[in-house]
């Protein structure tokens, strides 16, 4: 492969292409490393378990479903309390051995700062696994076709 030539006459346009060797023998490199250490990650000990008839004990953390409308009104698990409320709630909650999961439900037209008030009590009481729960796209899909759309009462009131 010339790259050049000894004519200083002739202009040469610097070479475009990429060398690929050096290229392809790393990745072949690391091809082998991988094919070596595969098996060294697997730590299988074989062991004959014994055989008992029992039911599995179930395994099913306790959740706190606390729901937020579009008013910014707070629901424990479909009653209804204040912020103040749910502050006392939440850190009896969290002084439990095992914190529950808390699933926060909170509606698209709520405000930003509910949510982040919720989740701010939630995290000085201690805890620590919130999640937020969301609707699947082919059921809010169907719900919004089974309703017309009818402008709500907060859609007239944010209007000027």
């Amino acid at each position: 492969m010339a790259f050049g030539g000894f004519d200083k006459d002739r202009s040469v346009a610097p070479m475009a292409d990429i060398n690929m060797t050096p290229l392809i023998d790393v990745m072949l490199v690391l091809l082998v490393i991988f094919i070596i250490t595969a098996p060294l990650l697997t730590h299988a000990i074989r062991l004959d378990l014994p055989k008992v008839a029992a039911a599995p004990a179930p395994e099913t953390p306790k959740t706190i479903t606390l729901s937020i409308d579009d008013a910014g009104h707070l629901y424990w698990d479909g009653h209804p309390l204040t912020l103040d409320a749910l502050r006392e709630s939440l850190v009896r909650a969290g002084k439990a051995a095992e914190p529950p999961e808390l699933h926060l439900r909170a509606s698209k037209a709520t405000r930003y700062d509910v949510i982040a008030q919720v989740m701010g009590a939630a995290q000085q009481a201690g805890m620590t696994r919130i999640g937020f729960v969301t609707e699947p796209p082919a059921a809010a899909a169907t719900a919004t076709l089974a309703s017309p759309a009818a402008p709500t009462a907060q859609t007239k009131a944010a209007k000027p």
